[in-house]
């Protein structure tokens, strides 16, 4: 369930606000009792980046199909559609 809070109760509630996001609880800010604003809870998300060392490592543990060049050589100059 999606709680709805106002400027006012926001500024006035603050941390009874930020308790409801940090239990999970989606809320929405309201100005003149249209919504302007989610506040959600904060999503720990890892980095696609990785090392070239990591790289190296899937690649001379999982390489290339060895029939690859071949598969490219007879699509090559082939027209897509």
């Amino acid at each position: 369930m999606v709680k709805e809070v106002s400027v006012r109760q926001l500024r006035n509630e603050t941390a009874a606000v930020v308790a409801a996001v940090q239990q999970g609880q989606r809320v929405v800010l309201t100005a003149n009792r249209k919504p302007v604003a989610d506040i959600v809870p904060h999503v720990m998300r890892e980095s696609p980046w990785r090392p070239a060392s990591v790289l190296r490592n899937l690649v001379h543990d999982a390489p290339a199909d060895p029939g690859l060049l071949a598969d490219l050589e007879d699509v090559r100059g082939a027209l897509i559609e």
